[in-house]
């Protein structure tokens, strides 16, 4: 997919490049527009406040950007359109895998009534605990692991986001779903082709659906999790 690259002197110019790209997109997402309540959760998070003071304007540029230890927080229309399809409420619980440094975390907890989000990094998830206790995001709380795992001391989850690729959808996470909850995440080799994918578990919380929305590129799902699947694929080789 490709991604747009402009710099921006404030806020309002990102939220009407990201309604721009989500139109422009929406033939392959379903999704024509970003709703009000996201925009605002988008407005009123700065995402200067999580890039390095380095990058200067960049940090309101439609597009990722690196965070160091090799991630990247994501494109400002991928975190909308992410936000979006999983439509969190006021009420919801929400997990997310791949903290980084806390932007994504912090738009959720405008929308949810608390968001839990693991990292694997430990320098990320120390910055990302600070930052966002210093600018005040008192429903968000981080732990440092593998999130291939989940969270299972507060499960389950209204919504769970996952801002990292893998090669197959994390069992142990549809089954810290909410019946009738709903997942998102890049699935795919991250060497290669990767699918945003949203996962429906059924009302009886037997099973699931996936539906694809748009090919994009995430760095990948890294710990033991991950591994022990990498290690599966080559002995069936």
């Amino acid at each position: 997919m490709f991604t747009p690259v402009f710099l921006y002197a404030d806020i309002d110019q990102m939220i009407e490049e990201i309604e721009e790209t989500t139109k422009e997109l929406a033939s392959y997402t379903k999704v024509s527009a970003i709703s009000e309540k996201v925009i605002d959760a988008l407005r009123n998070v700065d995402r200067s406040k999580f890039v390095s003071k380095k990058l200067g304007k960049e940090a309101f540029a439609n597009s990722p950007l690196p965070i160091g230890h090799g991630q990247t927080i994501s494109q400002p229309f991928i975190v909308a359109l992410m936000t979006e399809v999983l439509d969190v409420q006021k009420t919801d619980n929400v997990l997310e895998i791949g903290t980084g440094s806390g932007y994504q975390a912090a738009v959720l907890s405008k929308l949810a009534q608390s968001v839990y989000t693991i990292e694997i990094v430990s320098e990320l998830a120390q910055e990302a605990t600070s930052r966002l206790k210093e600018l005040g995001y008192d429903n968000v709380e981080v732990r440092e692991g593998d999130g291939w795992y989940g969270w299972p001391d507060v499960a389950p989850f209204d919504k769970i986001m996952v801002t990292a690729t893998a090669e197959e959808i994390p069992k142990k996470l549809i089954a810290q779903l909410q019946p009738g909850g709903l997942l998102v995440m890049p699935v795919g080799n991250w060497r290669g082709a990767q699918t945003l994918t949203l996962v429906t578990k059924s009302e009886d919380g037997e099973s699931y659906t996936t539906k694809s929305l748009l090919p994009v590129r995430f760095v990948p799902m890294t710990g033991d999790g991950v591994l022990t699947l990498d290690r599966k694929a080559e002995d069936a080789e």
